[in-house]
């Protein structure tokens, strides 16, 4: 999925400047998050879609070895978090790896605790893009995101100067693309749609300037 918009004030202080979360709002934010992300890729993977970023990549992966998705999605954003040393700072990359984590273990636990009789899939895309906005919407809110393409395209900003948001957009159409190589037409039709519903919510809520609790 699109982990998080690719904005760098995601990283800079808000102005004016609210009391910072403490410690427990943190955990139970990130755990939070992750949790209304994982359920979105409960209900991706049940109706075959996949959304885009390093999390499209995975479902990709996933549905052509039938590896565990948790696992992968976990392996695949390793690399990233070098850019996100470089980029966004130390305390911004392990709250995004631990959240990756926490992600990585919900996505394979959730099954045991949910499962659905019926899922019309496009109530399924609409649903999980709507979860997943509202989940990356939370972590960063408390400074973390999910990882992969967003980090990857703020430090190609930063050091190449190239548009973080271009960079993101071009990467999710490729993935997407690559769907067609897996899934039938209509599937990757539904999962666009699902991709733009996760959008639409970051793009709505995220304002830094009317939050100030950082």
């Amino acid at each position: 999925m699109p982990t998080s918009p690719p904005v760098a004030e995601t990283a800079r202080p808000l102005l004016p400047q609210g009391r910072p979360h403490t410690p427990f709002e943190d955990v139970q934010g990130i755990f939070t998050g992750c949790l209304f992300a994982a359920l979105a890729l409960v209900m991706f993977r049940e109706s075959t879609l996949l959304t885009g970023g390093t999390t499209g990549l995975a479902f990709l992966i996933h549905y052509l070895g039938g590896w565990p998705l948790g696992a992968i999605l976990f392996l695949l954003n390793l690399p990233f978090y070098v850019f996100g040393l470089r980029t966004l700072g130390r305390t911004f990359t392990i709250k995004t790896f631990c959240a990756v984590a926490v992600l990585s273990l919900q996505t394979e636990f959730l099954p045991a605790l949910v499962s659905f009789d019926r899922l019309d899939p496009v109530f399924a895309a609409v649903m999980a893009g709507l979860l997943a906005g509202t989940g990356i919407l939370i972590l960063i809110r408390h400074g973390a995101s999910l990882g992969g393409v967003t980090i990857l395209a703020l430090y190609l900003q930063k050091r190449r100067g190239w548009r973080a948001g271009w960079v993101q957009m071009a990467i999710d159409c490729v993935i997407l693309s690559l769907g067609l190589f897996v899934l039938s037409a209509d599937k990757v039709a539904l999962s666009v749609l699902g991709a733009a519903a996760l959008n639409f919510v970051i793009a709505v809520n995220h304002r830094p300037d009317r939050y100030f609790g950082i």
